[in-house]
């Protein structure tokens, strides 16, 4: 089991992990550009002939970005051993936690005396119901933020079932307060409950079932790294 209170464990502490180094460093400040972009794409009204202007720009940074050396999956950026360790890689590109993923909002999650704590705040880009998060995205947030609860029970596993109830809409631009802890541990599963409030108001509650797979997440990772696609992807770098 990762040690939680270890510093350079990114679920340690309710403050954000300095990045591991200066590319993170640089791709959280990219990731914080093309967030904002998304944001303002979705909420502003210019001429069309700026939006084509703006288009133009955007592709042929994107060209001369996608030039550049790749690393395809988290699990090849920690098997360099150049980019951070796994715990750190994640906590930067994960799709709904990422600091240095701009799909994410992102969510910051920590763990104290065995209960998860986050915290999210959703703008425009996510809207479902009018001023409020869009339904999907509510699931997702608890997916990410009860497989980080989950690992207070000491065995670490993929989602195996997820129930939301959804009490109240979730508003947008509002910080999000969330809260989970494990239920109880069967065998490979794990049961873990969460909340979201906003406020005083809770907005949503899950309960989610995680397993372990046989040989546990790393053999996961080996395994892939191993593997055909694995060894093809780590060729492009």
């Amino acid at each position: 089991m990762p040690d939680l209170d270890h510093p350079d464990n990114p679920f340690a502490s309710e403050e954000i992990t300095p990045a591991y180094s200066a590319e993170w460093d640089a791709r959280r400040r990219v990731a914080a550009a093309i967030r904002r972009l998304t944001e303002v794409l979705v909420s502003s009204t210019p001429p069309i002939p700026q939006l084509h202007a703006i288009a133009d720009t955007l592709e042929l940074t994107a060209d001369n970005f996608a030039a550049q050396p790749r690393i395809y999956g988290r699990a090849l950026f920690a098997g360099g051993g150049t980019h951070g360790s796994m715990g750190q890689i994640s906590h930067e590109l994960n799709p709904v936690a990422g600091i240095s993923n701009p799909l994410a909002p992102p969510l910051n999650v920590w763990i104290a005396d065995g209960v998860a704590h986050g915290r999210a705040t959703m703008g425009w880009a996510y809207e479902g119901p009018p001023g409020s998060v869009h339904g999907g995205f509510v699931a997702a947030l608890f997916d990410q933020f009860m497989g980080v609860a989950q690992a207070s029970g000491g065995q670490p596993g993929m989602t195996g079932t997820l129930s939301t109830r959804y009490h109240r809409r979730t508003p947008l631009n509002t910080e999000l307060h969330f809260r989970g802890w494990v239920e109880k541990i069967e065998g490979r599963k794990t049961f873990v409950h969460a909340e979201i409030h906003a406020g005083e108001v809770l907005t949503a509650s899950c309960d989610g079932v995680f397993v372990q797979p046989p040989g546990g997440m790393d053999r996961l990772h080996r395994e892939y790294a191993q593997s055909p696609s694995g060894r093809q992807d780590r060729a492009e770098e």
